[in-house]
């Protein structure tokens, strides 16, 4: 069977990521990539209407601190590049949900094994601030409070005495504590190995998080070579101007995957965060916000760039199917059939997903009812839609009819997607900067 270059023609309820084809892939891993960053954009701002700057800026630290120690070794594992070196990190980054390729437009530049340095000319996340106000205090809190320990923890993944360190950073103003007002690239910094620097000291909720199902969940595997071309993984040496478009059909299946799996790990410390700092009933409030507003904003992103325009139920259909929160399959097994000219029936089995062990996360919060992230999922796609919990059959422990229904008030808009789509990244246009059959366009 072909492999298909989109998701055009008929709902395929058997559908799986490797029926895509490499150039298709390439595309889903960059928006799995990007919509996982923009968590953050819907969960920190929840923190911050409640607790202050000083409980948004404790948040963000712990959340990364917390996920990319765990989600950098899995990327190394999968993609063969496990080492102690510098590149061995830039590699990672390249690849993370913490740095989406364009909108956090790294540059790398490895001068040895103990030392490299990259820079952004472009940062999304620089750019949101400075187009909402530009307050030099918040930029501070991002630019030198969150990514002082988060960087360190993310390089102390691969080798506990790497540090990062700034060669200048925002805010760009010219007054003290600036680096010059427009200040191109946006910020430097330097990353090398020093023997004079103590081990790094992880935050306790790493553990947890670690120990998580998720942390350990293998990822459905492609079946037979169906595509050539393309890195199959990233063993040999750094390549400064990697994309996602680089690698092959087989890796990218998995790479997807990947993704998806860093996002729901960060989706995990952000909620252990809230429960250890504010207990329970804020931390399943604040999970189930941040469920609401990241699921409409997956869908919004898919349907604006995935062509997967439309509010028909074959249009739902393919969303759900494709959602990342609904990825690996190994760790979130569900169905989707459709039943009706306006209707599709949502299972979902047995899976570690229903059995993870952090309190209040995404997934165990389901029941017979509708959940609101669900409900907010469908009714991005069509405002009419919504969920009516029906028994499950035999395989599944959880099951809903999605109903199109032309009587139904239109959903409105949930005020954490309002919140998120203050920020660029929402709508942030990918380009291509590579040809689709795999020819390298550095020019």
């Amino acid at each position: 069977m072909a492999l298909r270059n989109d998701y055009s023609g008929n709902f395929d309820p058997n559908l799986r990521l490797d029926d895509f084809s490499r150039d298709f892939l390439a595309r889903l891993t960059h928006e799995y990539n990007l919509i996982g960053h923009l968590l953050d954009r819907v969960g920190q701002p929840i923190v911050a209407l409640e607790y202050g700057e000083e409980g948004f800026v404790r948040s963000a630290i712990e959340e990364w601190q917390c996920a990319s120690p765990v989600y950098s070794k899995r990327m190394q594992r999968l993609m063969k590049f496990e080492g102690s070196d510098v590149g061995t990190v830039f590699k990672n980054i390249q690849l993370e949900v913490g740095a989406p390729q364009q909108f956090l437009d790294f540059q790398f530049r490895l001068d040895s094994p103990d030392y490299g340095e990259f820079w952004l000319p472009f940062c999304g996340a620089l750019n949101d601030l400075e187009t909402n106000g530009g307050d030099p205090g918040l930029i501070k809190h991002m630019c030198h409070d969150i990514e002082d320990p988060t960087f360190d923890a993310t390089a102390a993944a691969t080798n506990p005495r790497m540090v990062m360190r700034p060669i200048h950073r925002p805010p760009r103003i010219n007054e003290e504590g600036g680096n010059g007002k427009g200040r191109f690239p946006v910020c430097r910094w330097q990353v090398y190995i020093s023997e004079e620097a103590q081990p790094y000291e992880n935050h306790p909720n790493l553990q947890r998080i670690a120990g998580t199902q998720l942390a350990a969940i293998e990822l459905v595997q492609p079946r037979e070579l169906r595509e050539e071309g393309g890195w199959d993984d990233y063993s040999h040496p750094l390549d400064t101007l990697c994309q996602f478009e680089d690698f092959s059909q087989r890796a990218l299946s998995l790479l997807a995957q990947e993704s998806a799996v860093q996002a729901l790990l960060l989706s995990h410390s952000y909620t252990l965060s809230q429960t250890s700092n504010y207990g329970d009933e804020v931390g399943r409030r604040f999970a189930e916000r941040a469920w609401v507003g990241h699921a409409a904003l997956a869908v919004e992103r898919m349907q604006n760039n995935l062509d997967l325009a439309g509010d028909d139920i074959e249009t739902l259909a393919k969303i759900i199917q494709l959602h990342p929160h609904f990825q690996p399959r190994s760790y979130t097994d569900i169905a989707v059939e459709i039943t009706g000219a306006n209707t599709l029936r949502l299972s979902i089995n047995d899976c570690p997903a229903l059995h993870e062990n952090i309190a209040h996360s995404w997934f165990t919060q389901l029941t017979e009812a509708p959940h609101p992230a669900l409900d907010a999922l469908v009714a991005q796609v069509n405002p009419r839609a919504r969920c009516h919990p029906v028994a499950p059959d035999a395989d599944a422990r959880f099951a809903w009819d999605v109903i199109i229904d032309a009587s139904n008030e239109p959903a409105e808009t949930p005020v954490e997607l309002a919140i998120a789509r203050t920020s660029s990244g929402v709508k942030f246009q990918l380009e291509r900067r590579r040809l689709p059959v795999g020819v390298i366009a550095r020019g």
